[in-house]
């Protein structure tokens, strides 16, 4: 499965059609954020890429949760959003 990593930086228009290209060819993807301003871009970001696949009569949903992910050498608590279709 794809991952996307997302940070407080990333333009929520880009991910999202980076989320819409995947979910057009494989059905899911794995968005991973670490912070809150990441978590944010992340949201916002899906919330674009229905709106990109909604006439393709795509539905998605999202499937939040915690995961540890390895930043700098260091052990860091993140958020995990699913995004399948529906």
């Amino acid at each position: 499965m794809e991952v996307l990593r997302t940070a407080a930086t990333s333009k929520p228009v880009s991910v999202a059609g980076a989320i819409a290209g995947v979910i057009r060819s494989q059905s899911r993807v794995e968005i991973h954020a670490i912070g809150a301003g990441a978590v944010n871009q992340a949201i916002k970001a899906i919330a674009i890429s229905r709106g990109y696949l909604t006439p393709a009569g795509l539905d998605l949903v999202c499937i939040p949760s915690f995961v540890d992910l390895s930043l700098d050498g260091q052990e860091r608590t993140g958020i995990r959003l699913l995004v399948e279709l529906r």
